[in-house]
């Protein structure tokens, strides 16, 4: 029989009007990768932050035993002292430090007072190499993509020594082949003995790697299930735990929609990088959406749809911007203004929901309201009553769980998050909406709940515009599907003749130049 590395039990864990985890048991053998699922809020990164002291000893209820210790953490230098390393969902590097600096950062080699940097990107250029990074430790963070970033975090844990690590939604923001390859190494890792829990919304993912499932629902353990027979546990199997129920259908029918006349045009649209202006990162692109259409748009990392998303709002990204806007058939010109966007009724839901999207630190009320103030104002003076009027009402129109709209936005979980960030822009009353990455990062019942509300912005005939990583989610809420790669449109498809297999050779096909 296997050692029981980790014991967590009877964690229980309040926060000022909510038991967060009520009597949470988790049991995590040596060697092995176990993950963590549940719905949006249901505990999961509270327990793993009880774990690795950023929720100190005395602030909750519980034992945690690891090695067959009693460990009271004080703090995250405790638990990384035994060898309990945590990567977050954000990762935590400096884009103007080097990735060997961003390394050792808080963890510096040499003396008090004098860093070695020879030891320091010596070591640091061997851990990349176990991660299968090829760039030299001493380049900026910021010259490299997401996916390798993801790996620098874990060069980084390997480099604290880590015995348990934790992985905290490690592909979120990945495309599907760096997802594999993270995968693959975690793999990897296991098979030289070390122990892994991942948390993670994409339950493929738990399926692939996973020995054990443990699943979280409202703050209690519901089960563990064993990954071990021939064939993988069915996604269905995993989110009846999650979720309580079976659910048949992961998307929505879309009922007496009418898709009407074309509402936006982009033609030979080409943006060039803010810092290397000789980079197109948009190359003669023209797409259009109508009225009543959900049009989707897919590509691997770096195919340019977030920059052409956010060069059509207000010309947010880029610089030397070429080509025709038209809306309704008459060509308009943003001006490099976000609020010219809003005038123009276009709106732009941004995948960056915590850093660009929502200011975490103020309430739901007042996140809800920022788009469009001048409607709440009379004289420059906010009418607080109206505002929080507004805020109550898109909070019961999107079902958003909170005890008050006067609640903090940074203390919602992810869905709910994403639920205030499509408020804010539903309440702008926008005719063209601009969804990047809409449930990223967020559990299947929340992502179906968004699902509902681009259908009703569809059957209220806006346009809607839809980027994804996930091309499930692409072929299952689209009407047409545009497909990106390296700055270009390669292809355009109904969504009725889309298939994985289709849109990916039209992507290879891009890149051998056929």
């Amino acid at each position: 029989m296997a050692k029981i590395l980790l014991e967590m039990k009877n964690i229980t864990k309040t926060f000022p009007g909510v038991k967060a985890l009520d009597n949470v048991n988790l049991q995590v053998e040596e060697g092995e990768i176990h993950a963590l699922v549940g719905e949006n809020g249901a505990g999961k990164s509270t327990l793993m932050n009880v774990l690795s002291g950023i929720y100190p000893h005395g602030t909750y209820e519980g034992d945690i035993i690891y090695n067959g210790q009693v460990c009271k953490f004080s703090n995250i230098k405790d638990s990384e002292k035994l060898g309990i390393v945590i990567i977050h969902q954000e990762l935590a590097l400096v884009p103007e430090m080097t990735i060997g600096e961003n390394m050792y950062l808080g963890n510096e080699r040499g003396k008090k007072f004098a860093i070695d940097w020879n030891t320091t990107y010596s070591e640091a250029d061997k851990y990349l190499k176990m991660v299968g990074l090829t760039e030299s430790s001493k380049v900026q963070v910021k010259t490299i993509g997401t996916g390798k970033q993801q790996l620098v975090e874990i060069a980084k844990a390997l480099a604290k020594n880590a015995k348990l690590l934790i992985l905290d939604e490690p592909t979120s923001s990945l495309n599907e082949e760096d997802s594999r390859a993270l995968l693959d190494l975690m793999l990897g890792f296991k098979k030289q003995g070390m122990t892994m829990i991942i948390i993670t919304h994409k339950l493929n993912e738990v399926a692939y790697v996973a020995d054990k499932i443990t699943v979280i629902r409202d703050g209690t353990t519901i089960e563990t299930l064993e990954n071990h027979g021939p064939e993988p546990i069915s996604e269905e199997r995993i989110i009846k735990g999650m979720v309580g129920r079976e659910m048949t259908n992961r998307f929505p029918i879309r009922q007496g929609v009418k898709i009407g006349e074309v509402n936006m045009e982009v033609e030979h649209w080409t943006v060039h990088h803010p810092l290397y202006p000789e980079r197109k990162v948009v190359d003669d692109v023209s797409i259009n959406v109508r009225k009543g259409e959900v049009v989707g748009i897919y590509g691997l990392m770096g195919a340019g749809r977030t920059e052409l998303a956010m060069s059509i709002f207000g010309q947010s990204y880029g610089v030397n911007c070429t080509g025709t806007l038209k809306i309704d058939g008459k060509e308009v010109k943003l001006k490099k203004s976000e609020a010219d966007a809003i005038r123009h009724k276009i709106a732009y839901v941004t995948e960056d929901r915590k850093g660009n999207g929502l200011v975490l630190s103020q309430s739901i009320k007042v996140n809800t309201s920022l788009a469009n103030l001048d409607s709440l104002a009379k004289l420059g003076v906010i009418d607080q009553d109206r505002e929080y009027a507004v805020a109550e009402e898109y909070k019961d129109k999107l079902r958003t769980k909170t005890p008050s709209v006067e609640q903090l936005v940074g203390n919602l979980s992810g869905g709910n998050q994403q639920k205030v960030l499509l408020a804010k822009w539903m309440f702008a009353e926008p005719d063209i909406m601009i969804l990047d990455e809409p449930t990223r990062g967020i559990d299947v019942g929340a992502k179906y709940e968004i699902y509902c509300i681009i259908n009703d912005l569809a059957a209220a005939g806006k346009s809607v515009i839809m980027i994804s990583s996930e091309l499930p989610e692409v072929l299952g809420m689209s009407d047409r599907i545009y497909i990106m790669n390296a700055a270009k449109i390669v292809g355009e498809m109904p969504a009725k003749e889309a298939t994985q297999e289709n849109i990916m050779a039209a992507i290879l096909k891009s890149g051998r130049g056929e």
